[in-house]
């Protein structure tokens, strides 16, 4: 296979597992239920097609962003592949726990979504959809493309993501009988060992960069 394909391949795999995961449009089925237990199956996919939107839009103005904010707040790549790193495990130790981190929810956002009549945008699409840890993930990602083609699966990582959670949130209620909670837990459980790893990964870029251990030849 040629090297620079090669390289493609595992770029876009690396970008499509840290955005799908650190999103996690699955984990989000159960506050999604009950903040629209009481709507009708039509403004369910309204409310879950707003969050895809708001997810999509979020994450692509981040990424296209980034370099400019590392600019403003002069921050260096290293720094924020290291930060990056440290948010993505503290969501995955929480996901190894087959629960939602809090970067991503809290109890008093999900209370207050079920007293909303609107809930795709806030708190659906951000925080839980689009929520530091993926913004971090993203612009880490964008941060690391030394070459134009590397852009576009960082893009296409965040389409695919926000078109999955869009189809998984408008059939939540089939893919909760579909999985059950115990499939669901496995699920999770399962993405955060990964996402553990792309986390160590990205800390270790950031110390690779910085020059305090040397790359792995």
């Amino acid at each position: 296979m040629n090297d620079q394909l090669k390289e493609v391949l595992e770029f876009s795999l690396v970008a499509l597992s840290s955005v799908f995961f650190i999103v996690d449009p699955l984990a989000a089925i159960p506050s999604f239920l009950v903040m629209t237990a009481e709507d009708h199956e039509e403004k369910r996919r309204r409310m879950a097609r707003q969050a895809a939107w708001t997810c999509l839009s979020v994450l692509s103005l981040f990424s296209i962003a980034g370099t400019l904010i590392f600019k403003i707040f002069s921050i260096t790549l290293p720094a924020f592949k290291i930060a990056g790193g440290i948010i993505l495990f503290l969501v995955a130790i929480d996901m190894l726990q087959a629960r939602r981190s809090g970067t991503q929810e809290v109890s008093e956002e999900r209370l207050e979504g079920a007293e909303k009549d609107e809930i795709g945008v806030t708190p659906l699409g951000i925080p839980m959809l689009a929520g530091p840890g993926a913004i971090s993930t993203v612009m880490v990602l964008m941060g690391q493309s030394r070459n134009w083609w590397q852009v576009i699966p960082v893009f296409a990582a965040i389409g695919i993501t926000a078109l999955a959670s869009y189809y998984i949130l408008a059939g939540a209620g089939r893919v909760r009988r579909f999985l059950g909670e115990t499939g669901i837990r496995i699920l999770m459980r399962l993405m955060g060992l990964v996402l553990t790893a792309l986390a160590v990964q990205f800390v270790l870029n950031g110390f690779i960069d910085l020059r305090i251990i040397l790359p792995h030849e």
